[in-house]
């Protein structure tokens, strides 16, 4: 059994933060029920690519839901979801700020149904403050949060994160906030709201540059690949591909300049604040000598010292990598359309006990959408009019 067995949640999120945190929940055992509009969750047409119309975008934040196609817009539609937020544990959504208000499915008008509920709301600044009623969207608030300004070369323009970071780390931090709300819920049997944003989000995880800049008053700025505070660090060119160098403290430097036969450099350099302070230096020195090899020999010979360092590889040797297969990085599941479809494992896999794991694949638009109504108490017929009228929506899989 997984730890999450018997909690139900509704997911009422779309795009990326809000179902990346209800695939985490439906991984560690949850029954999620993902309420779409008939015209499917914007990601659903996000690509390419795509496999037989399903958007990989979707497919890769939206495994072990059931799919409930709703318009609520509908009065239909809101009482639906009104019906089945009495049986939850969890609701989770991102919807601007006030707007489920105007369907009575806010968390107030939610909690006088069942204060047990544990209503998550993400947003791009939260619900107080003077952007409260602005949109959020990664990019923006990769801008916002300052980390664009201390992303890409130094005489560079600034650069977002190459993935939809904030977004992500929204999604974790929402799962673990689900996560407290529902223990704290043992003892207190009452639910909460948690209101989650990507701005908060994303100063949060400046971490070290940020108390960097709280302590000193100093925006830090834009270094590439380097790091701020440690050298030589960061991303360099062999002779034929580049690798990384994370070089921690000094005994691990001193070892560095024997393996590149750059004694001068350990003498005049011995401390990393020293090596920072003539961050120029080192680093030319230490890619020059690097060039004169390839990748896979220096690697080899700093596992030999005991050096940090690892290839810059595409996503194809990531997932080719012997670790990444040892450790099962890619679950595979049946999909009704695609057949097999590969999956990015949960790195939560490998609880001893009660590890996450796969359940059903991304569902197709609508597909539980008479299951989910008929298990809340709505009889065939009344399930049948929702469908003719076009406030939900109803699909099947193949040979279903």
């Amino acid at each position: 059994m997984k730890p999450l067995s018997g909690i139900k949640v509704l997911d009422l999120s779309r795009v990326l933060a809000g179902p990346l945190c209800t695939m985490i929940l439906a991984d560690l055992g949850a029954e999620v029920v993902k309420v779409e509009p008939p015209w499917g969750d914007e990601t659903r047409g996000w690509g390419p690519p795509f496999a037989k119309g399903e958007s990989a975008y979707f497919l890769s934040v939206n495994r072990g839901k059931k799919s409930l196609a709703l318009d609520l817009k509908a009065l239909e539609g809101q009482e639906a979801v009104r019906k089945l937020a009495q049986r939850a544990d969890v609701l989770v959504e991102n919807f601007k700020t006030g707007d489920l208000k105007r369907y009575r499915l806010d968390y107030e008008s939610l909690w006088e149904l069942n204060p047990r509920l544990v209503y998550l709301s993400i947003t791009g600044f939260g619900h107080t403050g003077p952007r409260a009623q602005e949109p959020g969207y990664d990019a923006a608030l990769q801008g916002y949060t300052g980390i664009m300004s201390v992303t890409g070369e130094p005489e560079g323009p600034p650069m977002k994160v190459g993935v939809a970071w904030i977004d992500v780390m929204t999604g974790m931090m929402g799962a673990v906030a689900v996560l407290a709300a529902l223990y704290e819920r043992e003892r207190s049997g009452l639910g909460q709201h948690i209101d989650l944003s990507l701005f908060d989000v994303g100063l949060f995880a400046l971490a070290n540059l940020g108390e960097s800049y709280l302590l000193t008053g100093r925006p830090p700025g834009r270094l590439g690949n380097a790091h701020a505070q440690i050298v030589p660090y960061g991303a360099f060119p062999a002779a034929d591909g580049w690798l990384v160098l994370a070089v921690g403290n000094d005994e691990q430097f001193r070892r560095l300049c024997q393996v590149l036969e750059l004694p001068g450099l350990w003498e005049r350099f011995p401390q990393n604040p020293q090596r920072v302070e003539h961050r120029k230096e080192v680093v030319e020195a230490v890619s020059a000598a690097l060039k004169t090899h390839p990748r896979g020999y220096w690697l080899e010979r700093f596992k030999e010292a005991g050096i940090p360092a690892a290839p810059v590889n595409n996503l194809a040797e990531a997932f080719q990598d012997p670790q990444a297969q040892a450790r099962e990085a890619v679950w595979t599941l049946s999909h009704p359309l695609l057949g097999t479809l590969p999956t990015l494992a949960n790195p939560l896999r490998f609880l001893s006990r009660t590890p996450a794991g796969p359940s059903l694949p991304p569902p197709l638009l609508g597909e539980h959408t008479e299951a989910v109504l008929l298990e809340a108490g709505f009889t065939p017929e009344e399930v049948r009019a929702l469908v003719e009228k076009g406030v939900a929506r109803a699909a099947k899989r193949e040979g279903g």
